[in-house]
């Protein structure tokens, strides 16, 4: 009884975990800084364990929503709060407890002030983001989807870790604050037009053709922010630069990945003929910002700003994906998603060791760290082979599986992307050669020290994952297949 009660209701106690975990903090004191940290990983440890029961208990047989629950209703509003998981979603929750929790790890010693507030930020933007990937209303979606930007915010701005914080901050809070703003006309004129948030109710709407270009425009300016696609990512690299290694690591592996997703719940099955209308205009961006951001990337000297750069590269594989409108471009794109979520950020982690350890970002200080921090060195060989899809590890099934849904439409088209494949290999393996091998720079520093345990232990799940994800991808695919078939007979029926 208790169990079945416990099943009925999992999605809804993992969804408030965290605001639990904030209310307890607010009853611990500020000076008692082991305790908060404490409680907090219990609580993003609960959080994570939750989501893998989440995925255990999941049914991949049927594309429906499961786990829906309704806690909210005000019946003459046409306003509810519904939640529920497909295999769209599933897996971006626990890309969300997964990071958070090895953010909290992370946290341990590199904050030196305000650490409670600094925690319940983060409890904060882990509970809007697991609302943004649960909920079933477009207005509560928009609300959360837009809350992110509140703790975010205040961790680039209050722990950034040098004096442009500020301007970072504001620059990402302005940039996609001003973007989302044209979604909230369109989500109030459907509203107006329908008379209903409920997302399936909308997925069934049929839009004239005229109407979903112009609602597509504005939930575009949204996503297109989000993710960022050329031109829209002009903050992506200042964010990256200031913000605090907790805080890159959630931007790069988990807030990219609102615009992907967000293309895949609301732009293709609420307007699909505009989707199609626009997708040469896709590529045409997308296929810009791989090979632009990948030279881009080649040019940087600061190592966050490098991996910042590589993620706008990878993320047009991702657009280009999405569009491809057959199954293997959007599992892909979903795969390669959640790849790039664990690779940059387990390249963020390893930056973040450096700057703790020598307090600079700057690749000319770095040289010849194989022959005196062996450990972390095969670490980050391990990841810059992942980020370039190395066969064997994750972002290979999902390159791969983008590149063979790409030949089914246009092979001009692939032919360039691979261009960016190479790219990738050459600003990865030129980085990874400047910061391995060389002479010490003894210069500017004499002291040394490899990965500590609680480092190691950091660390170590991400290269299982990659691995698990690289050798057995059917575990991952199974679970979205359906989904996704789902939504491409959708498309077929416009």
């Amino acid at each position: 009884m208790i169990f079945s009660f416990f099943v009925e209701n999992l999605l809804l106690i993992l969804c408030f975990m965290p605001l639990i975990g904030v209310l307890v903090l607010l009853f611990i004191p500020a000076e008692d800084k082991n305790l908060c940290l404490n409680v907090t990983l219990v609580i993003s440890c609960f959080s994570f364990l939750l989501s893998l029961l989440l995925w255990i208990l999941f049914d991949p047989s049927t594309s429906f929503f499961q786990f829906s629950k309704i806690l909210f209703y005000f019946p003459n509003s046409n306003f509810y709060y519904l939640i529920g998981v497909d295999g769209i979603s599933l897996f971006f929750i626990l890309l969300t407890t997964f990071l958070v929790t090895l953010c909290i790890l992370l946290s341990w010693q590199s904050v030196g002030f305000f650490l409670k507030e600094y925690l319940i930020a983060f409890l904060i933007l882990e509970f809007c983001l697991l609302q943004v990937f649960c909920v079933l209303d477009l207005l509560l979606f928009y609300i959360f989807f837009e809350s992110v930007l509140i703790p975010m915010f205040l961790i680039v701005g209050v722990w950034g870790s040098r004096s442009r914080k500020i301007r970072a901050a504001y620059q990402f809070f302005l940039y996609t604050l001003v973007g989302s703003l044209f979604m909230l006309l369109g989500i109030i004129f459907i509203f107006f037009s329908v008379g209903s948030f409920d997302i399936q109710i909308l997925t069934s709407t049929n839009f004239t053709f005229n109407l979903q270009i112009i609602l597509w425009l504005t939930f575009f300016a949204s996503f297109a922010v989000k993710i960022p696609m050329v031109p829209f990512h002009i903050w992506l690299p200042e964010a990256h630069a200031e913000a605090p290694t907790s805080g890159s690591v959630i931007l790069a592996g988990v807030l990219l990945k609102l615009g992907g997703y967000g293309f895949l719940r609301f732009s293709l099955p609420l307007f699909p003929l505009a989707s199609i209308y626009f997708t040469p205009i896709i590529f045409l961006l997308s296929l810009i910002a791989i090979i632009y951001a990948s030279l881009t990337t080649l040019r940087q000297i600061d190592l966050k700003k490098i991996i910042a750069y590589s993620s706008v590269s990878h993320m047009g594989f991702v657009t280009i994906g999405i569009f491809s409108f057959n199954i293997q471009g959007i599992e892909g794109s979903i795969i390669l998603m959640l790849s790039h979520g664990i690779v940059s950020s387990a390249l963020f982690l390893c930056i973040g060791i450096l700057y703790d350890r020598y307090k600079t970002r700057i690749l000319k200080y770095f040289g010849g760290l194989v022959s005196v921090m062996p450990l972390f060195i095969l670490f980050f060989l391990f990841f810059s082979f992942s980020n370039i899809a190395f066969p064997g590890t994750s972002s290979f099934i999902g390159e791969i599986l983008v590149l063979l849904g790409c030949v089914k439409i246009n092979l001009v088209l692939t032919f360039f992307m691979t261009f960016g494949v190479i790219l990738s290999a050459g600003y990865s393996i030129w980085l990874l050669n400047r910061l391995s091998f060389g002479v010490l720079k003894l210069d500017y520093f004499t002291v040394y020290q490899d990965l500590s345990r609680r480092e190691f232990w950091i660390l170590a799940p991400l290269v299982l994952t990659i691995l698990w994800m690289g050798l057995h991808p059917i575990s991952f695919t199974s679970e979205v297949h359906f989904s996704v078939l789902n939504l491409l007979e959708h498309l077929s029926n416009v």
